[in-house]
């Protein structure tokens, strides 16, 4: 365990565009982003958790940028679990979990890791870089190969996109301030 991630294996790859997914995950993901994308939403992360009745989360952003809401939540799930139904992916009963991607969000797309650059994150790869696997410092920024941080030992460091086993956000009160929307008005 590190960070609080749980143990799990890996579940997306990241690239230019959309996050791919390996394995069933992959599959889901290719599924549900045509819909997603109609509906005005992107894909940020497809995950599977539990055994005896799986659960399938999704993970979306509006593509315009504002916030994730409770009916949108409610409308990507009518759409999706018939999708999924249709489709049939899945070899057992399930259950659908549709979510924001939060403040500490994951990075999965390299547009997240431009976007919330200066910010403090925590990845992971799946092959050592310089003898380890995990890393922790403020994002940089991406291209299309590599997500840039600079670690807490004041190293920069390029991490290739393709041996990423997950990356996340940490909350820190920066990221609260720069995330938070205009204040509310009576």
């Amino acid at each position: 365990m590190y960070g609080g991630w749980p143990s799990r294996a890996a579940f997306f790859v990241l690239d230019t565009g959309s996050p791919r997914h390996a394995g069933l995950e992959g599959r889901l993901a290719d599924i549900v982003t045509p819909s997603l994308e109609g509906m005005g939403f992107e894909l940020v992360r497809v995950a599977i958790t539990g055994k005896d009745r799986p659960t399938v989360q999704v993970m979306v952003d509006r593509a315009d940028g504002t916030p994730l809401t409770v009916e949108d939540c409610e409308s990507i799930t009518h759409a999706l679990g018939a999708v999924i139904d249709v489709a049939d992916p899945m070899p057992k009963a399930w259950t659908l979990e549709i979510s924001s991607a939060g403040i500490d969000r994951p990075l999965t797309r390299v547009k997240d890791w431009n976007r919330y650059a200066g910010h403090l994150a925590r990845a992971e790869t799946v092959v050592p870089l310089d003898g380890r696997k995990r890393f922790s410092g403020i994002v940089l920024g991406a291209d299309a190969t590599h997500a840039r941080m600079r670690l807490d030992d004041g190293v920069e460091i390029a991490l290739p996109l393709a041996d990423m086993r997950r990356a996340r956000l940490v909350l820190t009160d920066a990221l609260i301030a720069a995330t938070a929307g205009p204040p509310r008005t009576n």
